[in-house]
């Protein structure tokens, strides 16, 4: 048999998909074992489902980081390796009619956050990372960091819609109020846009 895929996960929530993935690696439908779910909320009830399978977990809390920019920039220690000029030419989740300061602290903050939780992955050696409900767009910071080889992407997510239409945040509820007769979810790789990446496959319902 190949080798089995170590697999972490990123969730924010009550990880439903999460544990259909938990399930399908422990009866072998896949090849593979989940090795650690990360999350970016404390109470996500997603991280007790994981402990009770036995997998290591930990959490980064983006809110506090957020609230210290805000207040006071200077007191948020920025990681050494962070060159926003970089991210900036690479990034296309904001348009070029968004304000400066607005788009320079949303990754000045979420690099602080990401890598804090790069640091924690750094303990469970992994080949595939999975975004099973994780609200939070990464950046080019996160991504180049995790996708070290351009031609073997790492990082998979979960959407509750059939892309490319209605990426963001509520993929079901815009296809219904859309009116759509069908809807659907897709697992994609991702890119540096929201919902932009490579599509896997697809299931319409």
């Amino acid at each position: 048999m190949d080798k089995k895929i170590r697999i972490g996960a990123l969730i924010s929530g009550s990880g439903t998909n999460l544990q259909a993935i938990i399930d399908s690696c422990e009866s072998g439908e896949i090849n593979g074992g989940m090795i650690f779910v990360g999350s970016d909320n404390p109470e996500a009830y997603g991280l007790e489902r994981s402990s009770k399978h036995g997998i290591p977990t930990f959490f980064v809390d983006y809110k506090p980081i957020m609230q210290s920019y805000k207040q006071n920039p200077d007191s948020v220690k920025i990681p050494d390796d962070f060159d926003l000029d970089d991210v900036l030419s690479k990034q296309h989740l904001f348009s070029s009619n968004t304000p400066l300061e607005k788009v320079r602290s949303f990754f000045t903050t979420r690099a602080v956050a990401e890598a804090k939780l790069i640091d924690k992955m750094k303990s469970y050696p992994f080949d595939l990372l999975v975004l099973a409900g994780f609200m939070r767009n990464l950046t080019p910071y996160f991504i180049d960091r995790v996708n070290t080889d351009r031609a073997n992407p790492r990082i998979m997510n979960i959407h509750p819609a059939l892309l490319p239409s209605f990426p963001g945040v509520d993929g079901y509820g815009d296809t219904f109020r859309y009116g759509c007769k069908v809807g659907g979810c897709t697992v994609h790789f991702i890119d540096y846009g929201e919902d932009s990446g490579p599509i896997i496959g697809q299931k319409a319902f």
